[in-house]
């Protein structure tokens, strides 16, 4: 029978080894993963409790896929988990918004984009 040796790493290579692969995998994941959207925080200038349209402005829109030629950002509202208030106008607001496609009007169509909205009333 062979004998087998056991090689043992002193503990401050083993920690060093180990911080050394925890910063690569954050940097691989910074350069590498997806996109991810900002949020930003905007001015409430309407909702309809109807029929969940929210209405924004101020500069927290400006870079926002779109945004209207009258300076607002108006899509379809998404409660976050932690939203208890309702939009009111004059209201600071926290969100993300995407546009996303919508439905089509005929099957040859091209769908009309809808802006979601997915956010909470500052505190």
């Amino acid at each position: 029978m062979t004998s087998v040796g056991n090689v043992t790493l002193p503990t401050p290579v083993a920690l060093a080894g180990g911080a050394i692969c925890l910063l690569g995998g954050y940097l691989v994941g910074v350069v590498a993963g997806p996109a991810t959207h900002e949020r930003t925080t905007a001015t409430v200038q309407s909702y309809d409790a109807e029929t969940g349209r929210l209405c924004l402005a101020g500069e927290g829109i400006e870079d926002q896929e779109g945004v209207t030629t009258q300076g607002r950002l108006c899509g379809r509202w998404r409660r976050t988990q932690s939203s208890e208030t309702t939009p009111e106008p004059g209201d600071r607001f926290r969100f993300v918004s995407l546009v996303v496609p919508g439905p089509s009007r005929s099957e040859t169509d091209e769908p009309d984009p809808v802006t979601v909205i997915y956010g909470a009333v500052e505190r």
